[in-house]
């Protein structure tokens, strides 16, 4: 009999795409928390990386941010304004309540962002795998961040804080490191400096002999900008906080939710926009 809080292995068609750890033993200066690793296509092709030596704190697919009330639950080092990146004893962690929901192709979360002692978010962190063709699968990935406070809790990034074109923090995926950089490109642009912090309904990202495709589900999920990175490693995010700080109120919540269609080879622009349509609509 599998344990309440044993890690989740997703499947579609029967194969394992994506094994969901849920109480990692990380120390405290990688903001443990709960993620997805290995993902892989359907024939077996991994495209995730866990703690990898140039980012030891990326840990495949999850939500990190860098900055919540001035926690760090994204891991590594926090950039002060006018000082950089700097070490500091200030991080979170998400912990694992328990599930609502468990199934081989998905499953519903209940979480706490706790830092210093003290709760400030509550999550719901829904995740469900479908399959699209015999060659590409969906990893659809809804979180809910909820003020448990009694003051409104502000979440920030580097960019937010002082560093021009950082604003990492939210979804996150951590991609497969191979000798060349996979190249990036949305209905319009191509390239890391196209596509880094731009608004686009689709975002790709395509390896040696997989693609990766992010779509933001919702209107707010939308308006966030991505952030790309493919030279220094390969790393795409929607930003909560990229011009100013996000905001959540005592009681109110912020949903975003994630939609990647997950292929074996790589893909051309009208093959990925045509998956996401299938994968969104779905």
């Amino acid at each position: 009999m599998t344990a309440p809080d044993a890690p989740v292995v997703l499947r579609v068609a029967g194969r394992p795409v994506g094994r969901y750890v849920t109480r990692p033993e990380l120390p405290a200066r990688l903001s443990p928390r709960p993620f997805l690793h290995p993902v892989t296509t359907l024939a077996g092709t991994a495209v995730t990386e866990l703690s990898p030596a140039d980012h030891t704190h990326h840990l495949g697919v999850g939500v990190a941010v860098p900055d919540v009330e001035g926690h760090n639950f994204w891991g590594g080092r926090t950039f002060v304004r006018d000082q950089g990146p700097t070490e500091l004893d200030n991080h979170g962690a998400q912990r694992h309540i328990g599930f609502q929901l468990r199934d081989p192709d998905g499953f519903v979360e209940e979480l706490r962002w706790v830092a210093a002692g003290a709760e400030l978010l509550r999550e719901r962190r829904t995740v469900a795998a479908t399959e699209l063709t015999h060659a590409a699968w969906a990893l659809d990935f809804t979180f809910s961040l909820s003020n448990v406070t009694p003051d409104p809790v502000t979440i920030g990034s580097p960019a937010t804080n002082g560093r021009p074109g950082a604003a990492y923090g939210g979804f996150f995926w951590r991609a497969r490191k191979e000798a060349a950089a996979p190249d990036v490109f949305t209905a319009t642009t191509s390239g890391e400096a196209g596509a880094h912090g731009g608004r686009a309904d689709w975002l790709a990202l395509a390896g040696t002999d997989w693609t990766l495709v992010f779509a933001g589900a919702t209107d707010a999920t939308r308006r966030d900008p991505w952030f790309v990175r493919t030279a220094e490693y390969p790393g795409v995010g929607s930003s909560l906080a990229s011009a100013e700080r996000l905001a959540i109120a005592p009681g109110d919540t912020a949903v975003r939710r994630i939609v990647t269609v997950v292929a074996d080879g790589r893909l051309d622009r009208g093959e990925a926009a045509a998956l996401v349509r299938k994968a969104v609509s779905q």
